[in-house]
């Protein structure tokens, strides 16, 4: 073999090895593009979701509920209108991890009007990554609407006046649908106020777990003031080449600096959103006062987010359209198959109910005819309003965050879809 017939050789390998790599490449490319395309139905493995039985959140949650102590109490905010309390076990034995951006609910016993004490339920974002050992949610003090004769928020209130370190309180254990997927597909999430708590739980276990994961941060404020664990998203940035905080300050103060205190003047929205991020598959994480949701979840959906990459949680019960809403229950529902009127009958009680046109929930109906219910969030939340079901089936208006025990039913959430006995 002459030295010119091994040189081409040569040079026919490494063409051809060339070639191998620019089809390998250009193959990904084509599949990451299909999957932001088609909404990652046929993703490849290392964007698809992480298959729901392979999570794991730790040692076994707890029944019911479980006394915790407040260890620590830091205010987080200039206005101090913003509390972390860190919670540690009463009893010394650790604490099951939890889902990033799961939520705690509370039982309080808060002062009445007419004197004595009065039971509250409601729900708190965990605002941390899972630790072993303590437990933290981060609540803002709600007070009343200005020029409003509305009385301030109770449970927050509550927390900021009342709750000190050495407090005990009853609290269920970690809850709820709204949390970070554990793939390694890009994140964006989208946060309005108090809304980041969840977000930050989201935020500090990925970049600790998953530091080389892309995420963004939209975090929407009024001003300065209002904003918490800047110098905390600061540092996470300065860190982590991989994340991407933008503050954005609606009615930015005097004395906030552009560039300094926050990248962008204005609200969150899908035009900044679409300025600022590149093309990615990314699935977007959103949590903020209802008028954001209203406005930014159908936005993203006429961007062509499909539904599936969207996820959110709003505060309260709140009621987000999305491009292909859950049929919501009619006056049609009042009647079976055969045209019977469905009978709602509470058991304990002796009541048997018709159920009417125009009603929400059952516990609506229990509640216009005088038949006590526990509630508390009155959101499928927290799980108190939780009945079982002695006979027949419900429907719910939308999916619960707190999962019901079979045979149970969310009073708050479900219509009847047959004639219906409740152990009420």
């Amino acid at each position: 073999m002459t030295s010119l017939s091994l040189l081409l050789w040569i040079l026919l390998g490494i063409g051809l090895q060339l070639a191998i790599f620019l089809a390998v490449s250009f193959w990904r490319h084509w599949q990451v593009y299909l999957a932001l395309k088609a909404g990652l139905p046929d993703a490849p493995p290392h964007l698809q979701h992480e298959p729901e039985q392979t999570r794991r959140v730790g040692p076994e949650s707890w029944a019911g509920f479980r006394a915790l102590q407040v260890a620590r109490k830091v205010s987080e905010d200039a206005a101090g209108s913003i509390c972390s309390f860190y919670f540690t076990p009463e009893d010394g034995k650790p604490l099951p991890a939890f889902l990033p951006g799961q939520f705690l609910t509370f039982r309080l016993h808060v002062p009445a009007a007419a004197g004595g004490t009065e039971a509250l339920v409601r729900c708190y974002s965990l605002s941390d990554a899972p630790a072993p050992d303590s437990y933290r949610v981060t609540i803002k003090r709600v007070g009343s609407p200005p020029g409003s004769d509305h009385t301030p928020g109770r449970s927050s209130n509550y927390f900021h006046d009342h709750v000190e370190v050495g407090t005990a309180l009853q609290v269920r254990a970690p809850a709820g649908h709204f949390y970070l997927d554990r793939g390694e597909t890009p994140v964006v999430l989208v946060a309005g106020g108090i809304g980041i708590t969840p977000l930050l739980s989201m935020l500090n276990w990925s970049l600790a777990e998953q530091p080389g994961r892309e995420i963004w941060l939209f975090y929407g404020v009024r001003d300065g003031r209002e904003a918490i664990m800047r110098d905390h998203l600061a540092a996470l940035a300065a860190a982590h080449p991989h994340f991407h905080p933008r503050l954005c300050f609606s009615q930015p103060r005097p004395d906030d600096q552009l560039g300094r205190d926050y990248h962008h003047r204005g609200r969150v929205d899908v035009t900044l959103l679409r300025l600022e991020l590149p093309l990615r598959p990314f699935h977007f994480y959103v949590c903020g006062p209802t008028p954001m949701m209203e406005s930014l979840i159908p936005a993203l959906e006429d961007w062509g987010v499909p539904p599936d990459r969207i996820h959110f949680e709003a505060f309260g019960p709140a009621s987000i359209s999305r491009r292909q809403p859950a049929p919501a229950p009619t006056d049609a529902s009042r009647v079976t198959p055969t045209g019977e009127v469905i009978q709602v009958n509470f058991a304990k009680t002796g009541r048997q109910l018709a159920w009417p046109p125009g009603t929400t929930s059952l516990l609506e109906l229990a509640e216009a005819h005088g038949i006590g219910v526990d509630s508390g969030c009155r959101a499928g939340s927290c799980g108190t309003c939780q009945t079982r079901i002695k006979d027949g089936e419900v429907v719910y208006r939308q999916p619960p965050d707190y999962d019901p025990e079979p045979g149970t039913c969310l009073l708050c959430l479900c219509t009847p879809q047959t004639h219906l006995t409740l152990e009420a």
